[in-house]
Order: structure tokens, then C-alpha cells, then sequence
């Protein structure tokens, strides 16, 4: 008698608690668009202003060392939304069209619509050109547009956009993205749900409202760590890939670098405001006690490091980019991770912690554990790869990168953090080199419409089509 008292009183508050409390978390997705590691948890920009990304740092557990699966938004969006790398799926490049590779029911919107959730979301998750409105129960379609550089106003240094506008923070597409999250939290749902909310900035081109680049002075503005001489070691291969005549020469030339720098830096602060209002919302919501937060960026930028612009590498800086999460019940607030890990771990994680099926296509392995503990142990890498045969390993003391021709470089993170000194060729550290190939992927996919060896001819040509 009593047990059935107590069932039909448990049944009772259930009944009462309605959508705030499902019986599976929500999940809030949170994505960045060429966010690099200059956010305030990371500890080594003091320049950023951050406060709402240190918000939600202090929620839960942030990684130092999270890698994306390919510099490029197109494949590294298209690999952790699959659970299948871009040497699998033969998305190497922002101009292959994924949707006719990989079918809707392999992606990570299709495992929480099966297991009933709703599944809804704004702004960029997938790479714009080829959104595919069928994953989704509900997708805002109009973002608004963006106001222009006024006529006779510079726009940048060739293809660095950037200008200060006079217009309001709402005339920009990331405030009708985080609006569209902001009342999604503030509706009552009746199943559990899954919100994507996907920021476009601090992706190019680099154009808010003016009050941002205010905060950063041009005067105050310290250029990243640069070396003169720092492509003398590196081989053909990645030279090419650094293509410092197409971007960093002109930007010396111009001496405007610190400008580029300050707009970077505003663009980020625009964002943060807009991830803060989001913040704001759920923290008012029903459900912020039973909501998993996870916020990723695509991968990383750089800004002359290498003579360097843009993503495009198998650097530290193109690679490396903000990972975040607050699981209700399991991360600690204001904890730090620095086991290195890739973003393909955020399919499998998602799915562990909600209970529903990893797909067995998947090639991720869930950070649960990592969640919980931060030091708990783990000997997995970082790996990322751009473009056919161009892969490269991190691990926490190393970065060890493999091109498609056989040119090699390896770096001693812990005494080069800067990646100055390609160690490849000497050979006191062949072993080390081996041990680290271990991780490259098993099997490379041809690329998508060219052969292997029209692909080996075209070395480290970039194609930046909708970047």
C-alpha cells in the first residue's frame, strides 16, 4: 500500500514539474566560428576580453588542449556532427558538398530525434552552403543580414576583412541566433530537448559595431609571438600550406598587422556579449539544472604566427580551439582539463551522457570519464587532418605532423611551445616519431572528384571557396 502511495506521489510531482524536468537532459550545443585559443580560461592572452566564455568556464570544465578535426570549417563540422573523420567520409575541403556522402540518419541530430528528443536550432553548425533542413525539427531561417563597410571606408588587407561599423549590435546575424536560443529557453517544452545555437563570429569578416574596437587601442595592441626566420625548417609541404605571400606579406606591407589583431580581438568581444545574453536566459530557464552544456569552436585562426593568416594548417594555432562543458551532476565548477583530446569526442560524449546508442560508424571515444575526474588518466591524442594524406598527432609533450608527399615535423611542446624547432629530421628522435605515427588515421578516403595522384600534384594548394 505504501509503495503505491509513494508511486502515485512521485507520478503526481512528475506531473507537476511538466517540461522543466524530462527524463533525459536537454542539451544546449554551443558553437564558435574561428574562435582560436584567445579566451580568458586558457590563461596566455591577457589582451582578449572574455567575461562571458570565464562565465561559463566557471560553470563546469574547460579543455587547454582540444583539437578540431580538420582547419577547415566544412570537414571539421561535417567529421564531429557525423562521428566520422574526413579520411573516412572524403570531406576534405569547405567545397565538397557532404550531404550526398554521408546520409542524414549517421548524424548526431538523427541519434536525439530517435531517442525523442526535439531538435532545433540557429545560426552555423553545419557549413552554411549546404544545410540540410531535413535533420531538423525546427531551423531558423532568416538571420538577417550584415551592414556594409561604407563606400570609400578601407575593408581590411586584401583577403583580411576587417572595419569598425556604425550600426547597433542587433543590426549583426549572431543577435537573431542567440535570440532565437534566448526564447527557445524561455518556452515550456514536453520532451526533452536538443538546441543548437551556432555564433558565425569571430569568423572574417571582422565588422561590429565600432564600441568593440574601442576597447582594444591600437596603441595597446602586443602582436603574437613571431619568428623572422620560423619557415626555414619547415618542409615544401608546409610552406605551402603557409602561403605567407598571399596574406602575411601584403599585411606587413601595409603595417596594419595591430589593426587586424585589434579587430580580431572585437569581433571575439562581440561574440562574448552575445554568448552572455544566452547565458542570461538559461540561467533564468527551467531547465538549467537538467541541461548539458557544450560549446566548441571549429578549430583555431592564426595571425602572422608562421607567417601565417587564416586556418589551413596542421599548426598548433589553426588547430587548437575553445571546448567547454557543464554537465549537471557530473563536472565540478571552475575546473580545467589539460588532456588533450579532439572534437571528435563530442558526438560520443552527448550520446553516454543522455543514454542513447552510440552508432557504431562513430570513431570518437567519450571524455565521461575525463568530465568527472579532469586528471583522470588518459593516453589518447589530438588528431586532425587537412586535406588528403595530411594528418597530424598531439599529444600533450608533442605535435608530430605527416604530409601527404612523406615531409615530416615534429615539436617538443614542452621546451617549444611556439613550435619553432622541427626536430623530423634528426634522427635521435626517429622512435618517437614511429610512436606517434601510431595514431595517423588507418585508411585514407580518396578526395572527393580527384585521384590520389592528381591530389599528391597539387601538394598544399588551398581552396577557400565560402570559407
Amino acid at each position: 500500500m505504501h509503495s503505491c502511495l509513494r508511486l502515485i506521489a512521485l507520478l503526481l510531482l512528475a506531473g507537476s514539474l511538466g517540461a522543466a524536468t524530462p527524463t533525459r537532459p536537454n542539451v544546449l550545443f554551443i558553437a564558435v566560428d574561428d574562435l582560436r585559443d584567445w579566451v580568458g580560461y586558457f590563461g596566455h592572452n591577457p589582451q582578449t576580453k572574455t567575461p562571458n566564455y570565464d562565465r561559463l568556464a566557471r560553470m563546469g570544465t574547460s579543455f587547454t588542449r582540444a583539437y578540431c578535426a580538420s582547419p577547415v570549417c566544412n570537414p571539421s563540422r561535417t567529421a564531429l556532427m557525423s562521428g566520422m573523420r574526413a579520411s573516412t567520409t572524403s570531406v576534405y575541403e569547405n567545397n565538397v558538398d557532404f550531404r550526398p556522402l554521408i546520409p542524414p540518419e549517421k548524424m548526431l541530430t538523427a541519434a536525439f530525434r530517435n531517442a525523442g528528443y526535439y531538435v532545433h536550432g540557429s545560426g552555423k553548425i553545419y557549413h552554411e552552403a549546404y544545410r540540410r533542413p531535413s535533420e531538423w525539427d525546427h531551423y531558423l531561417e532568416k538571420e538577417g543580414g550584415y551592414p556594409r563597410v561604407p563606400a570609400g571606408q578601407s575593408d581590411g588587407v586584401g583577403g583580411i576583412k576587417f572595419a569598425p561599423l556604425d550600426c547597433r549590435d542587433d543590426q549583426i546575424p549572431d543577435w537573431a541566433i542567440a535570440d532565437y536560443g534566448i526564447a527557445s529557453l524561455q518556452k515550456k517544452h514536453d520532451k526533452p530537448f536538443f538546441l543548437a545555437v551556432g555564433f558565425h563570429k569571430p569568423h572574417m569578416p571582422w565588422n561590429v559595431p565600432r564600441k568593440w574596437f574601442d576597447l582594444f587601442p591600437v596603441e595597446s595592441i602586443k602582436l603574437p609571438p613571431y619568428l623572422e626566420d620560423d619557415l626555414k625548417d619547415i618542409p615544401p609541404a608546409g610552406v605551402r600550406m603557409a602561403h605567407p605571400e598571399t596574406d602575411h606579406e601584403p599585411m606587413l606591407k601595409s603595417g596594419r598587422w595591430k589593426e587586424a589583431i585589434q579587430a580580431y580581438l572585437a569581433t571575439i568581444a562581440y561574440c562574448d556579449m552575445n554568448l552572455g545574453r544566452l547565458l542570461d536566459a538559461f540561467e533564468k530557464s527551467a531547465y538549467r539544472d537538467n541541461t548539458i552544456i557544450c560549446l566548441w569552436g571549429d578549430h583555431g585562426w592564426h595571425l602572422g604566427e608562421k607567417h601565417h593568416w587564416r586556418k589551413f594548417t596542421l599548426w598548433e594555432e589553426a588547430t587548437r580551439s575553445p571546448y567547454m562543458w557543464v554537465v549537471p551532476g557530473l563536472t565540478k565548477p571552475n575546473t580545467i582539463c589539460d588532456r588533450t583530446v579532439d572534437f571528435m569526442s563530442i558526438f560520443p560524449t552527448l550520446t553516454d551522457l543522455c543514454g542513447i546508442p552510440t552508432p557504431a560508424h562513430n570513431e570518437g571515444v567519450s571524455i565521461r570519464a575525463l568530465l568527472a575526474n579532469p586528471q583522470a588518466a588518459w593516453n589518447l591524442p589530438g588528431v586532425t587532418t587537412y586535406r588528403y594524406k595530411n594528418h597530424t598527432v598531439r599529444t600533450a609533450e608533442w605535435r608530430y605532423i605527416r604530409y601527404a608527399n612523406g615531409d615530416e615535423e615534429l615539436y617538443d611542446e614542452t621546451k617549444d611551445p611556439n613550435e619553432w624547432t622541427n626536430l623530423a629530421a634528426r634522427p635521435e628522435y626517429a622512435a618517437r616519431k614511429a610512436e606517434l605515427a601510431r595514431f595517423l588515421p588507418a585508411s585514407d578516403a580518396p578526395e572527393e572528384g580527384r585521384s590520389a595522384d592528381k591530389e599528391k600534384k597539387a601538394g598544399g594548394r588551398k581552396n577557400r571557396k565560402s570559407e
